[in-house]
């Protein structure tokens, strides 16, 4: 009962995170742009050690604040350089905005005290010491996107399935790109406060992978997502509890866990079917 109750608001808070970038991660990976999470993390990172230099404590809403302008300008950036026909790969763009931003935290957490140690928070976060209060918190935040983005899924499913038939159908892919990234950047910048860096890309990529493969329907896609998330992030808790580990990179491996095994079972899944039709006269 003692640990139920310690992991019981960590996990809660796994929850509301896995059910909202579960859903973004499928969107990441069908545009094919799977670092741009990644990107969007590291500019919020950097907003939150800006305003750590400024003198805004991380978790108070001036850096809040800060953190997600940070993550509106990433929007822009991303939305606007979103072309039909691109003579430069929109990854190469995001793949400088990602290295710029990390360079840019660097330099300002070496001029702030504890630099050095704010930005290992950043990466590795702080989800095993999350209270109920914070869970609240997460939960509106999440829950309204999640809302936004249900009302909305037709156009952004459509724009991340079939960018073609959108620009081709007067779509204005720009400006919907845009929104959709700045609720991206909401999610990314109160994720990135608990849970940190590296744990906010695991939960986009690794569960959608599992996800893109198995299925081509959203709502077996969504399920298999949140199922992967949930138990990796449980997993992940418990081992963080039980040998005194950082809770983060804990859910992270288990995740990277989960890929191998799926991988394995893939792999011998086709080896059986390709044993089984040579058999076959």
């Amino acid at each position: 009962m003692e640990i139920l109750s310690f992991l019981a608001p960590p996990f809660a808070v796994c929850v509301v995170l896995v059910s909202v970038l579960g859903y973004l991660g499928l969107h990441v990976l069908l545009r094919g742009v799977i670092f741009v999470d990644l990107a969007l993390a590291q500019i919020v990172a950097m907003g939150a050690v800006i305003a750590f230099y400024l003198g805004y404590e991380y978790g108070t809403p001036q850096s809040f604040a800060i953190s997600l302008a940070a993550a509106v300008l990433g929007a822009a950036v991303f939305s606007w350089t979103r072309m039909r026909h691109a003579r430069v790969s929109q990854e190469a763009i995001i793949g400088i905005s990602y290295v710029v931003a990390s360079a840019a935290t660097i330099l300002v957490a070496d001029r702030a005290p504890e630099g050095a140690e704010h930005i290992k928070e950043l990466l590795a976060g702080t989800v095993i010491w999350v209270t109920w209060p914070t869970v609240s918190h997460v939960l509106k935040i999440c829950a309204t996107v999640g809302v936004v983005y249900y009302l909305l899924r037709r156009k952004f499913h459509l724009i991340s399935e079939n960018p073609e038939l959108a620009f081709d159908s007067g779509m204005r892919v720009r400006w919907w790109d845009f929104l959709f990234y700045v609720l991206f950047g909401l999610v990314i910048t109160v994720s990135v406060e608990i849970a940190g860096v590296l744990m906010v890309f695991a939960y986009l990529v690794a569960p959608a992978i599992i996800a893109l493969v198995f299925s081509d329907r959203w709502s077996v896609r969504i399920a298999l997502a949140w199922l992967t998330g949930l138990l990796a992030s449980a997993m992940g808790l418990l081992a963080s509890y039980r040998w005194d580990l950082p809770s983060g990179p804990a859910i992270v491996c288990c995740l990277g866990l989960f890929l191998l095994v799926f991988a394995g079972w893939r792999r011998l899944r086709k080896s059986h079917s390709s044993s089984t039709t040579t058999a076959v006269p």
